[in-house]
C-alpha cells in the first residue's frame, strides 16, 4: 500500500509555530494549489485548493524559520486524517499532509537559490557559486 502526497504551491500565511509537552517543535502552515482550464464556453477558470500541512522535529524548525507567505515549495508526505472532540463535545476531523520533505523553489527577494529538507534535517543549500 501507498500513502504518498507530493505538492507542489504557496504558502497561504506565514507558518505557526508550536511545541508538543515533550518539547519536539511542530510547525503548521496552508499550502494552495491551483488548476486552471477553459470552460465550454472558452472562459478561463481557475481553481485553488488548500492543504493543511504538518511538520515536526528538525523539519519544522527550517519551515519555521525560512517559510514565509506566498513562498512556492515543493512537499512530500502521507496523508493523515485526525479526529477529535471540540468543546461543545461536537466531534471534529481534518485532514493534512504530515511532510517528510520540504524543498523551497523560490526565495522572494533573495536570488534565485534553491533550498530542501528532509524530515532528518539534512538541508540541501547551494553556496554562492551557483550559476543562476
Amino acid at each position: 500500500m501507498v500513502n504518498k502526497a507530493l505538492l507542489i504551491g504557496r504558502l497561504g500565511k506565514d507558518p505557526e509555530v508550536r511545541y508538543t509537552p515533550d518539547g519536539t517543535m511542530v510547525t503548521n502552515f496552508n499550502l494552495a494549489t491551483d488548476e486552471q482550464w477553459k470552460d465550454k464556453n472558452g472562459e478561463k477558470v481557475q481553481k485553488t485548493e488548500w492543504h493543511r500541512i504538518v511538520t515536526f522535529g528538525k523539519l519544522a524548525e527550517i519551515c519555521g524559520n525560512y517559510l514565509v507567505k506566498g513562498k512556492l515549495v515543493f512537499v512530500e508526505g502521507r496523508i493523515q486524517t485526525r479526529s477529535w472532540e471540540d468543546k461543545d463535545g461536537v466531534k471534529r476531523f481534518t485532514t493534512e499532509i504530515v511532510a517528510s520533505n520540504m524543498q523551497m523553489l523560490d526565495t522572494k527577494g533573495q536570488g534565485k537559490q534553491m533550498e530542501s529538507a528532509d524530515a532528518a534535517g539534512a538541508a540541501d543549500v547551494p553556496g554562492d557559486d551557483v550559476p543562476f
